[in-house]
């Protein structure tokens, strides 16, 4: 019988860094930061006191996922101050452990993103295949994992705070949409309500034509699972089937670390 692993898992992302506990499948105390890393590895230090309490003497490993490399080195070094095993997940995991039965049909699957494998092994196992899995975060991306569990691919798109900012930035009098609340117009009656009838109408145009273009590509009636910070606000109303779960990628971080650090005990 497997060891249970308990794991800090942490993403971080472009815009804001997530962490929870994880633990024979399941995962508590989930936090989402949007300050600094000083202030953000102070709250990841809270979490890791529930995780090491006087009652609670499991070891802890410390799980990583970024997109952001200048991140790493800091991250690495809170981990060695706590005398935390480090685990920054990859490509690599899904050789060594069988993770949710994926493989990969992808020319060089070393360069798939980190937050993008969490992604994929987390819908997996969660929801089963054929899945599309779509991370609505500062980009858009999703992966598609057909009913054989095979990886076959992905897209990669601007967010919202992408399309924001490039309008702000490269228009003389657009202000800066504030996004991830609100409903949207019947038509835009002024500047603010036309860019927020483009932004929330054209975005589900995008995903909804995206969606229906993998469908017919290969021939499967996949799942749709969304999650990402962006997710809930987007899909509101939007009729399209998605499945919305806040916490997928960090499932997913502590699932892959939890296989892979399986094999070194």
């Amino acid at each position: 019988m497997e060891r249970c692993l308990k794991i800090l898992a942490l993403d971080v992302g472009n815009t804001s860094t997530a962490a929870c506990l994880w633990k024979d499948g399941r995962i508590s105390n989930a936090i989402h930061c949007d300050g600094s890393f000083a202030e953000t590895s102070k709250r990841i230090l809270a979490l890791l006191d529930k995780a090491t309490s006087k009652k609670n003497k499991e070891p802890v490993t410390f799980a990583y996922s970024s997109v952001v490399p200048k991140m790493d080195s800091k991250w690495k070094s809170f981990a060695l101050r706590g005398k935390l095993p480090f685990h920054q997940i990859s490509y690599a995991d899904f050789t060594r452990a069988n993770i949710s039965n994926i493989t990969f049909d992808y020319p060089k699957p070393e360069t798939i993103g980190q937050d993008r494998l969490a992604d994929a092994a987390a819908a997996v196992e969660r929801y089963g295949a054929p899945v599309i899995v779509m991370d609505f975060g500062t980009a858009l991306s999703a992966a598609a994992i057909t009913k054989d569990f095979v990886w076959r691919g992905g897209v990669i798109a601007p967010g919202f705070p992408l399309m924001r900012d490039y309008l702000f930035e490269r228009t003389a009098k657009l202000p800066r949409l504030e996004i991830g609340r609100g409903q949207t117009p019947k038509i835009g009656r002024s500047t603010i309500e036309a860019m927020r009838f483009g932004a929330l109408v054209g975005y589900r145009g995008m995903v909804r034509e995206i969606t229906t273009q993998l469908r017919k590509n290969f021939n499967q009636d996949f799942k749709l699972v969304a999650t990402g910070g962006y997710a809930k606000w987007a899909l509101k109303s939007s009729g399209l089937d998605f499945i919305i779960d806040p916490n997928l990628t960090l499932f997913g971080v502590g699932l892959i670390a939890a296989k892979a650090r399986q094999k070194d005990i």
